[in-house]
């Protein structure tokens, strides 16, 4: 499966790719919304693995701007964030298509794994 990632942190990303990529998955890495909306133009993915705090554009706005296109409105996304308001998601998330919340201080790379995979079986 090929997987978006967008997040900041390129120590994380490295672990990220490493450890999704070790499972058999592709991964593109993003550090910020807009490069991540110009690598959608390019199909480059069918599941994305976001983190909400991003320089520039948020990941609240990011996943706004992506459900406006009708070509990613069935993209599966994994939140994986620091965001301490995603220990209660709500309802929002849910509209915006989110299938997992992880928050990163809590999650280990095998749960981030199970995650993509439980999210790619949603696609549609």
């Amino acid at each position: 499966m090929n997987i978006l990632l967008v997040e900041p942190s390129q120590l994380l990303a490295r672990a990220y790719t490493a450890a999704l990529e070790r499972v058999g998955h592709e991964v593109v890495c993003c550090s910020g919304a807009q490069e991540a909306i110009h690598a959608l133009d390019e199909g480059l993915a069918e599941l994305i693995v976001l983190e909400l705090q991003l320089g520039g554009h948020s990941g609240i706005e990011f996943l706004y701007e992506l459900r406006s296109y009708p070509e990613w409105q069935s993209l599966p996304v994994v939140l994986n964030t620091f965001a301490k308001s995603l220990q209660k998601p709500d309802q929002v998330f849910d509209r915006l298509g989110v299938t997992h919340y992880l928050y990163k201080p809590m999650t280990s790379l095998r749960q981030l794994v199970r995650a993509v995979d439980e999210a790619s079986l949603l696609r549609v």
